[in-house]
Parts: C-alpha cells; sequence; structure tokens
C-alpha cells in the first residue's frame, strides 16, 4: 500500500501536481505533470518510499497510473 501519493489534476486551463500540502505546476498537459510526478515519486522510492501517481478522472475520482516497482521508469506515457 502507497504511503506517498502525487495527485495529478486539471485546473481550469493547466495541470497541476498536488504532494501533501503543495502545489507544483502548472504544466501544458497531462502528460507533462504526469512525467515530472512520476519522476519525483520515482526518487522517493529509490530511498525507500512506497510511492504512487494517481490521476484525476473526469469524474473527480483519482485512480493510480504509476506505482514504484510495479510500473516501468521512465513511464510509456
Amino acid at each position: 500500500m502507497p504511503n506517498t501519493r502525487y495527485f495529478v489534476v486539471h485546473d481550469k486551463d493547466a495541470w497541476l501536481i498536488k504532494f501533501q500540502d503543495e502545489e507544483f505546476g502548472p504544466y501544458n498537459s497531462e502528460k507533462e505533470a504526469m512525467l515530472f510526478a512520476v519522476d519525483a515519486a520515482q526518487k522517493l522510492g529509490e530511498h525507500g518510499e512506497n510511492a504512487e501517481v494517481c490521476l484525476m478522472g473526469e469524474n473527480g475520482h483519482f485512480r493510480p497510473e504509476w506505482s514504484y516497482g510495479r510500473d516501468a521508469y521512465p513511464p510509456h506515457l
């Protein structure tokens, strides 16, 4: 079970990454935001964290898109 999650969200005309109480971005596309989030999660994973990147769907719910140790790095987005 991941204990560190990055959330990629669409807000108005930009994409953002939310992590803990911080917000990063804006990014021009979902793919760009995902690449930055996965890179950050990979680095945490290498330091022993169970890291995951979740993407906000159209319904506002989040779904896991990438997990450290399970999915390829660099990701195939």
